[in-house]
């Protein structure tokens, strides 16, 4: 049985813009202040600590997200409902974030637009068909653990050979084919486990990159 969350990306691998992946994290900010980065971020506390969180940033939409997703799980947990508004918003916020991410990985040439508009890359999530499963939400982060430790060498991996990518589209305009579906793979990975965080799916997301 599919997923519910589906990203698909338009293959773009030859004849690469050279000139806009040479500056592609310099063209990506405005969208990496609204929806967040892809990697590790790292906020320190008042004792002089640093905090490692996976999945980069999460931008000001991304932050509005994640706390509407704590007014979720109590809706949820409580009520078996997830509010509508809430739900809408939370999938606006990842599709946004699908066509910024699959920029800034060097995945997409064109440039995503602010707000939903077709774009080369996109997310499908369907909605629940029945009631929400109370307990697999009521636990959700400790659930997830297992994806975050995946994950978080999983990105350490991305970014080499991001690099190595960077490097090899500077100079010869192509993206290697492996390298390419390695990085979608780890799109989709990071979306569905966002999406599964974000209390929008309950089934656990699969260990795979397809």
């Amino acid at each position: 049985m599919a997923y519910p969350v589906t990203v698909t990306v338009e293959p773009l691998v030859a004849n690469r813009n050279r000139l806009t992946t040479a500056v592609r994290l310099i063209l990506a900010i405005p969208h990496a202040l609204l929806v967040g980065g892809i990697g590790f971020s790292i906020a320190t506390r008042s004792d002089g600590h640093g905090i490692t969180s996976v999945g980069g940033e999460t931008g000001l939409l991304g932050a509005v997200a994640w706390v509407l997703a704590i007014v979720s799980w109590f809706t949820i947990v409580f009520a078996g409902n997830h509010i509508v508004g809430i739900r809408q918003f939370c999938q606006f916020f990842l599709r946004w974030r699908v066509r910024a991410l699959a920029y800034m990985m060097l995945l997409e040439d064109r440039y995503p637009p602010f707000g939903d508009e077709p774009y080369p890359a996109a997310v499908t999530i369907v909605d629940p068909a029945g009631p929400r499963d109370r307990v697999t939400v009521a636990f959700r982060l400790f659930l997830a653990i297992p994806h975050f430790i995946v994950i978080f060498f999983l990105m350490i991996v991305w970014w080499i050979t991001a690099i190595v990518a960077w490097v090899m589209i500077l100079i010869s305009g192509a993206y290697p084919a492996g390298l390419y579906e390695f990085g979608v793979g780890c799109l989709r990975w990071l979306i569905r486990l966002q999406a599964y965080l974000l209390l929008l799916v309950d089934e656990y997301p699969p260990f795979s990159l397809s």
